[in-house]
This record gives structure tokens, sequence and C-alpha cells, in this order.
């Protein structure tokens, strides 16, 4: 397609799912000659201090009154610098990775004000059984949001089943467009592919680093944010009950839950905490045998893909497109329901099987090149782009 200035709203910050998805994609948009300007809610730091992240963001910076990992309250001015923002830039598309704000449900009479086709991602995670009180709470935004995702001139989510329980709240179908994650299988991929079969890392890597640091046991990986809807005590509870010798579990991530459970567990257990630097997430992915994710609720992670990517044998529950990017062979799929009774099963079998570990890994990154990869995001969303912008902006 013909070279696009897309505005993005997003999030850079507290880091999350929407943080990578963001910079990630725009990243991807640009390297293929797109123009993007990111649009995200940041303040000045407080006045006399030596810098100003509104002065030295080349992008636009919304100021806010309340962000976390999941919902942003934006300042009383936010709105109005939005529209500004937009006046100036002038952009062919406006490209919303919605961050749970008010905003939100402004932004399609904004856009249709200004004449700009407006996209969303829509990403809060699921559970479309409705199994536990978690999945009821996260079915509740998406009956919020329902009425205005269909104001949006197209609303992309990750899998058939999100489609689904959105055209079941009232969202029509026509405004849909479903578009799975994609990784970049270059970065993301198992340690021999990096450094040649059987050749060590070299000294002071990031991957010679991880591996000094984690030893020689097995490694059985979560990485995430430690919070009620990843369900990571099941797992710490399941590794608890089985004698997992020669293994090592490691916990990567922050969040509300880290010190009660660290605190609970912490035998056996590595701790890793929250990893900023991406050569070390890459490293530690490459270093993992098996990776677990036993969430409650999910959209498609984003973790889960780069896992596999990176050969990982990988374990995960049905929440949200989890099970479908596992299903037919590519992972072990595990109910939101009893999931520590299921661990207590699953977690012997692949301790005494690293031959099926191996093949999982296989299994898995063979799934991602078919069907995961970051050049098939951006093919379809620059189909999508040129669509919209063939046309007018749809009537609400």
């Amino acid at each position: 397609m013909a070279v696009t200035h897309i505005a993005w709203l997003g999030k850079k910050t507290p880091f999350c799912g929407n943080v990578t998805y963001g910079l990630s994609t725009t990243e991807a948009l640009r390297a293929r000659g797109h123009q993007t300007s990111f649009i995200h809610f940041d303040n000045p730091k407080a006045p006399g201090s030596s810098t100003s992240l509104l002065a030295n963001d080349p992008d636009v910076s919304l100021p806010y009154l309340v962000k976390s990992q999941v919902y942003t309250i934006p300042s009383p001015g936010a709105q109005r610098e939005l529209r500004e923002s937009l006046e100036r830039l002038q952009p062919d598309l406006v490209h919303a990775s919605l961050t749970l704000s008010p905003l939100d449900f402004r932004l399609p009479e904004l856009c249709q004000q200004l004449g700009v086709p407006l996209v969303a991602t829509f990403h809060p995670p699921f559970d479309a059984g409705l199994r536990n009180l978690t999945a009821g709470t996260q079915q509740l935004t998406y009956q919020l949001y329902a009425p205005a995702l269909s104001k949006y001139d197209r609303v992309i989510v990750f899998s058939d089943l999100q489609a689904e329980v959105l055209a079941r709240l009232g969202v029509r179908e026509d405004r849909l467009a479903v578009i799975p994650n994609g990784v970049d299988t270059n970065q993301w991929s198992p340690s021999g592919q990096q450094t040649g079969a059987g050749v060590p890392p070299a000294v002071g890597s990031p991957l010679h680093e991880v591996r000094s640091r984690l030893g020689q046991e097995r490694v059985f990986l979560y990485m995430g944010r430690v919070a009620t809807e990843k369900n990571v005590e099941a797992l710490l509870q399941s590794w608890r009950l089985v004698n997992m010798e020669g293994c090592r579990l490691v916990i990567v991530g922050e969040g509300p839950l880290r010190s009660t459970l660290q605190n609970s567990y912490e035998e056996g257990v590595l701790w890793w905490g929250y990893e900023a630097d991406l050569a070390t997430r890459i490293a530690l992915l490459q270093c993992a045998e098996v990776f677990v994710l036993p969430s409650l609720v999910e959209g498609l992670s984003l973790a889960l893909l780069e896992a596999m990517a990176s050969g990982c044998a990988c374990v995960a529950t049905d929440a949200g497109a989890d099970g479908e990017v596992l299903a037919g062979g590519a992972g072990i799929v595990m109910s939101t329901l009893g999931v520590t009774s299921q661990l207590r099963t699953l977690l012997p079998v692949l301790r005494d099987q690293p031959v099926l570990t191996r093949e999982l890994g296989r299994q898995a990154r063979e799934r991602v090149l078919q069907r995961y990869t970051m050049s098939r995001n951006i093919d379809a969303l620059e189909q999508l782009y040129g669509e919209l912008m063939r046309r007018a902006p749809l009537a609400a």
C-alpha cells in the first residue's frame, strides 16, 4: 500500500501487553516506510526538574491523573489536547490500541468530526465460558465497551472466539476484523538458531549471563504480571506438591501479588522480578524448557507467542485465544477450572519426558511461523488500512 501517516494512540508505560503491542507494531510499520505519530499518556516532571517528558518526547504526550497496567484516567484537558494534536498532525488514519480510558468512548465522534478513519485494537482478556469470577468481571468490560466499539470504523480482535463474544454483545460483524498478534521470529528464536547447535554462547552475552544465573537445572518459566487474573498461585501450589528434582521454577514479572506469593513460596523458586532488558527476556525464554501460563482470563498472550517462537514447550489454559493458539499439538491446553490439579498431573510428565518437551517446543515454533509472525500481522494491518482509506468512514 502507499505510505501512510498513522496516528497511534496507545501506552508506553507501565509495561504490559498493550505497551509491547503498540511499540512493536509501530516499529514494524515504520520499517515498511509508514509514518507513525505515537500519542500516549505521560506527564511532565515536577517544575524545576532537569528534564520534561513532554519536551523530550518525539511524539505526543497527553496528561493523566491515574495510569496503571489496566486503566488510565486522563486529566481534564487531555481530550482538548488530543483534538489539537490530531488537527496539527493531520494523519491519514487513527489507530487506537485501547487503553481502557474515558477517551476511548469519545474517539469515534472526534475522528468523525475530523473526517479521519478510526481503527481500534481491543485487548481486554476474557474467558468466553464465564467459568470464574475474574472472567465475569472482564465480561462486564466487554458489555460496557460494546456500544462504543460499534462506532469505530474497524475493531481488531485477536481471535474468532473474541469476535463471537463481541458479536453476541451487539457489535456489528462488519466492524470486526480478526488479526492475531504477531512476533518477530528472527528476534524470538531458539538459542541454537542464533549461536549454532552445540555452540556455547559468547562470554558476557545476555544468554551466557542468564544461563550462569539459572545454573544447570532444567528451567520451567512463567513470564508476565503477578496478579490475580494470571493465576500464578496455582502454578506455585502445584510445584510445591510435586517433586521436581533437577528442575527449577523461574517467575519473571512484577505485580500486586508478588510480595505475598514470594513470602509464601520462596523455596525452590527463583523470583527474577521485572526484566526491562529485551535481550535478557529473550535469553530467559531461550534457557527455558517449559513455559507455563495458568491464566484465568487472557486476550492473546504475547508472552506465550514469544515463548513458542523461542522453542519452549508451552502449557496454557484455554482462556481467551491461548487455547486456540496451542490446539492441534502446538502445546498443552488446560481448562481454567482446576489448574492446580491439572498441573500436578502434567508437571511430572514434563519432568520425566524431555523428548516430549523438545517435540512440543519444535511444534510451538512451527505454529508461530505458520500463523503468528509479525510480517503476517503487518500485512493484514496494511490491507485493513488501505480498505478504510479508499472510502469514507462508516456512519455511526
